[in-house]
């Protein structure tokens, strides 16, 4: 071991939200049971072929409750209801709901392996259209929608325990044409796989080779549920909720909430915790140390906003990293500070790489950390991110870049994994902070959760809940109220307005918006009140018919020079907020901030807006516009920054080629970037003709790696305009 190793800590953070509907007791969304058969237990089983890697593991507990929920009450879901049906007693609205629910993952990385499986996709239709599923069930056969039972969940379940077990193996093996018997022991091995996640968990904790660290009960945003309007330090002109939400005592409730349950799993109370999406502020703080809390974690963000001190230059360069790679403290709490490139490194961009490349270049990234660093003092690396999402996006979900990942750091003596609480009783709890800026990992704000009409109103419903179960309580004071609360504390958590707002969306998101509404409505129906009517309205602002993108007006054409010549040359178009793209993760650094795109009856017009400026991209990277349909066609455009040059290639996958590689077809002239990107590309170099559908998307990569994609999740869908488009778009 060398004698002055850097010490890297990986923080998982285990979530799912609060899923169960408490009017009915059922889980209205099965991704704790999914996610429990595929992220939770392989995570930490892999740990035990690598004994020097440390790690740790942070277990909301209202995750474990639902776990808990799943292997020793039998909890329900719709989705495991209508998945063990047997296929023959299907009603019609089941079937269609399977239609449109039963495709829900991964495609590429979790359908396609399975044959049958992305047969049954396409025969429904790669684009739904929710009308037309009524008429799609009818070419379905009994035989198919058993399979599609059986696929489902079995493509949730993590590739090495379907390579471990003989049945599992058989099951995929076989591919087609199950049983009834096949699903029942389906479901009988994924609650096996279920009932091992606390006990694994429980006695990797014992070998002290990974830390175990909770979150406050529901997830909530603690420095909003002390009072909202410490938004505004962050954000001074925010839109705040019409009503203030000052209740500490509900923040503390939450923190014990967790620490009791925690404890009643593990035997044990956890040292440290992560706050909810890292957010923190000092009163929160304070109530950590109230309550014995050890560590928390935090953003480099937070750090740099407390000192007052920038740490990264515009390209991203650390330009102070001795400060960022210690701990500090606040109140006798340590804190550390996530690398937010690194970790979202693995979360938004190795899943693109090859799984060997990622590894090497997480490593050689440490290493060159270390060198840059100071030998006066040790130094830890936080790495913190979900530890479930984003495995989805990796081929074999993952295990390929993590079997790297560990061989390497196994190997390497000059960094050292360790946990938290190990490297605070070693080194020291840090140095004091004179103040603790309030903010999340999320820009140093609570703009996620807070300011944006559906998130105040939402605030609104919850401020005005609790302020009616308060004063019905203290004129009762003999009730059962532990229901009531229970729902409001639920309520609380900050997955509902991670939703609302217009920077996250999801298939599933009006599920979100109704769980809110119920577990408020819950609370009137335990005082035995009527329920208020704007509960029943959702909030989301769609779902009451407010479009909220420009969508194109008219034909237009931009001169292409990479400059905004004139407002009104991209007018008529069509822009889509790239920031508004995002799937159920969040990417907190994108290289482009808008996309816009417009045409005339010949030709399709883009335009990329970069977050700051051209001159702040690297060498070596380049635009590529790829399109799926009605052909596959790439236009590749490396950029030189220095110069100003761009050069546009068109290359297209020939179906007749056996080798499916990209074939150059023409050079395109009409390209530009300076403060903007412009590109002029022929429908018919897309091989699109009238009324055609083009799906679009842009790739960012670097010598040759994807870096970043828009939109993150799908594509951006236009039609080939017909000759009267414009005079149409005047009635």
């Amino acid at each position: 071991m060398t004698d002055r190793p850097l010490h890297l800590a990986f923080i998982w953070h285990m979530h799912q939200p609060f899923y169960k509907d408490p009017m009915t007791d059922y889980y209205r969304l099965p991704w704790v049971r999914l996610h429990g058969t595929k992220d939770y237990l392989d995570m930490v089983e892999i740990l035990k072929d690598f004994p020097q890697i440390r790690q740790n593991f942070n277990l909301v507990p209202s995750l474990l409750e639902q776990l808990v929920d799943y292997t020793d009450h039998n909890a329900r879901d719709i989705f495991l209801e209508i998945s063990r049906r047997r296929a023959a007693e299907l009603t019609d609205d089941e079937k269609v709901f399977m239609l449109e629910n039963f495709f829900l993952a991964h495609w590429d990385n979790m359908i396609r392996p399975f044959p049958r499986y992305y047969e049954l996709l396409v025969k429904r239709g790669t684009h739904l259209i929710k009308s037309d599923l009524v008429r799609a069930i009818k070419y379905f056969t009994e035989s198919d929608f058993r399979d599609l039972q059986v696929h489902f969940n079995l493509c949730w379940i993590d590739p090495l325990f379907r390579s471990r077990d003989p049945f599992l193996r058989m099951l995929a093996e076989k591919g087609h044409n199950y049983t009834e018997e096949d699903k029942d022991l389906l479901f009988e091995k994924q609650m096996e796989i279920l009932r091992q996640i606390i006990p694994t968990y429980r006695d990797m904790a014992a070998t002290k080779q990974i830390e175990l660290s909770a979150t406050p009960f529901y997830h909530p945003i603690l420095p909003l549920m002390c009072d909202t309007d410490i938004a505004r330090v962050a954000m001074p002109g925010v839109r705040l909720p019409r009503q203030r939400f000052r209740h500490p005592e509900d923040a503390e409730k939450q923190i014990v909430m967790g620490l009791d349950y925690f404890e009643k799993v593990f035997n044990y109370r956890p040292s440290g915790m992560w706050p909810s999406e890292g957010s923190v502020s000092e009163e929160v703080l304070r109530l950590f140390a109230r309550q014995g809390i050890r560590w928390v974690a935090t953003d480099e963000g937070i750090l740099s906003n407390s000192l007052g001190r920038r740490f990264r230059d515009n390209a991203g360069n650390l330009v102070e990293p001795s400060l960022l790679y210690r701990p500090h403290s606040y109140e006798d709490v340590s804190i550390v500070f996530r690398d937010h490139q690194l970790s979202d490194l693995i979360g938004f961009v190795y899943s693109q790489w090859d799984a060997k490349n990622a590894a090497e270049d997480l490593i050689g990234r440490l290493l060159r950390i270390r060198e840059n660093l100071p030998s006066d003092r040790p130094h830890i690396v936080s790495i913190i991110l979900d530890g479930e999402n984003a495995w989805e996006h990796f081929k074999n979900d993952g295990r390929d870049f993590f079997l790297y990942l560990y061989e390497g750091l196994s190997r390497e003596q000059r960094i050292q994994t360790t946990t938290v609480s190990d490297f605070i009783a070693t080194h020291g709890q840090g140095e004091r902070l004179d103040r603790v800026h309030p903010g999340s990992w999320i820009n140093s704000n609570y703009g996620i959760w807070i300011g944006h009409e559906e998130d105040n109103l939402s605030w609104d419903y919850l401020t005005e809940t609790r302020d009616a179960l308060a004063e019905f309580e203290a004129a009762n004071p003999g009730a059962d109220m532990q229901k009531a609360w229970k729902s409001l504390y639920a309520a609380e958590g900050s997955d509902w307005n991670w939703w609302y707002g217009d920077e996250h969306s999801t298939e599933t998101q009006e599920e979100f918006d109704e769980l809110f509404r119920l577990n408020l409505m819950k609370v009137y129906k335990e005082m035995d009140r009527d329920i208020p009517a704007q509960l029943f309205v959702p909030i989301l602002q769609e779902d009451r018919g407010v479009m909220p993108s420009l969508s194109i007006r008219g034909f237009i054409r931009p001169k292409i020079d990479g400059l905004v010549t004139s407002y009104y040359e991209w007018y008529q178009g069509a822009q889509v907020d790239v920031r508004k793209s995002g799937g159920s993760m969040h990417k907190s650094e994108s290289l482009i901030s808008t996309i816009h795109f417009g045409f005339n009856q010949e030709t399709l017009f883009l335009r990329i807006d970069p977050k700051g400026t051209f001159e702040e991209f690297e060498d070596g990277m380049e635009f590529s516009i790829i399109t799926s349909a009605p052909a596959e066609v790439r236009i590749q455009c490396p950029l030189n920054i220095r110069t100003g040059a761009v050069r546009a290639e068109v290359f297209e996958k020939i179906p007749q080629v056996s080798t499916q590689e990209w074939t150059k077809i023409r050079d395109l002239e009409e390209v530009a970037v300076k403060d903007i990107f412009e590109i002029a590309i022929p429908f018919a170099d897309l091989k699109a003709e009238e009324k055609d559908e083009i799906n679009i998307f842009i790739s960012i990569r670097k010598q040759g790696e994807e870096i970043e994609r828009c939109p993150w999740r799908g594509h951006i869908s236009l039609t080939v305009p017909t000759a009267d488009f414009e005079a149409m778009m005047w009635y």
